[in-house]
């Protein structure tokens, strides 16, 4: 990769740091990065506009840097690449009342976006469908996968029945904020991923929240309490509370891992404290549903508001 980035962007780089998804290298003392791009090239388009009125804001988002031939895209192989020039101090973290903040800094007024995302029952059902069929013809040797993967199927069609059931008792409404989003929330959330353009989405604001709940949750952290503090000083509408309960239902927590696993083989083993901790989520999942109910008629899902600590798997 050394000798690729060399040419392409006009460099004498001596090392880099090679990774599985990314080169990295410190350039008169500033620290670039050269990743694999999985995106189309319309969102790419709409993620450099992002930058821009980011930077307008004040928000040290990573650069894409253009190459030689003065395009983004760098193609090496049969894939494409793009270089990024860190900003902002990369280990910098950004707490939860700081992400509130940012989520308010930029709003989609248009529908138009490449990046916006609103149909997360039909995303879900079809990441359910495949995982079904890859546990069938991949999971034979991974007993730790086996034994969890009904419970989580069964987490997530609930959050599927539940966006889908709101969708057609409630309609979106432009007070329902479309913010600058989030594939993913890492934890902790340093500047690293936060402010990486790669990363960005338009969805509810409400996505990020739940996000960053999660992975805070599984990493013995007050969820809870933040939930709490953003409810307090956040007014949402009714279809908005509801999406929030829905995202915190479904256990992206539990198919990330799950993923690697399958797609990298990766140590099945880093399901566990995932999965030992599946009662206590279940009671996270029956306050917050108590915590929102504080603001709006929150529809209930019997089974896990009524439950007690069951062994789930026995």
């Amino acid at each position: 990769m050394k000798e690729i980035i060399n040419y392409y962007y006009n460099l004498d780089l001596m090392d880099v740091s090679l990774n599985n998804t990314y080169t990295s290298f410190i350039y008169n003392g500033e620290e670039y990065y050269f990743v694999f791009f999985n995106r189309t090239e319309e969102e790419l388009r709409d993620i450099m506009d992002i930058i821009y009125e980011m930077k307008l804001k004040g928000i040290r988002v990573h650069d894409i840097i253009f190459n030689r031939e003065n395009k983004p895209l760098t193609k090496v192989g049969e894939n494409y690449y793009l270089l990024l020039k860190l900003n902002a101090n990369k280990d910098e973290n950004i707490n939860f009342i700081s992400l509130c903040e940012y989520i308010s800094k930029l709003k989609l007024n248009s529908y138009n976006s490449k990046l916006y995302r609103n149909n997360w029952g039909l995303l879900w059902s079809k990441k359910i469908d495949y995982f079904e069929y890859q546990i069938k013809e991949m999971g034979k040797n991974k007993p730790i996968v086996l034994d969890s993967f009904s419970y989580y199927i069964g987490l997530a069609e609930n959050a599927i029945s539940y966006v889908n059931k709101i969708n057609n008792v409630l309609k979106q409404t432009e007070n329902d904020n479309i913010t600058l989003s989030h594939r993913r929330i890492f934890y902790p959330n340093i500047n690293l991923n936060y402010l990486n353009p790669l990363s960005f989405i338009f969805d509810l604001e409400v996505r990020d929240i739940a996000g960053y709940l999660k992975v805070e949750f599984f990493n013995g952290e007050d969820a809870l309490l933040d939930l709490s503090t953003y409810l307090k000083m956040k007014r949402l509408t009714p279809y908005s509370y509801h999406m929030l309960y829905a995202r915190l239902l479904y256990p992206s927590y539990y198919f990330d891992i799950y993923e690697d696993i399958m797609n990298n083989d990766g140590n099945e083993e880093k399901l566990l404290p995932v999965i030992n901790k599946v009662d206590e989520y279940e009671l996270f999942l029956k306050n917050a549903y108590l915590e929102i109910s504080k603001y709006t008629s929150l529809e209930r899902i019997d089974w896990l508001i009524k439950k007690e600590s069951d062994d789930l798997f026995a």
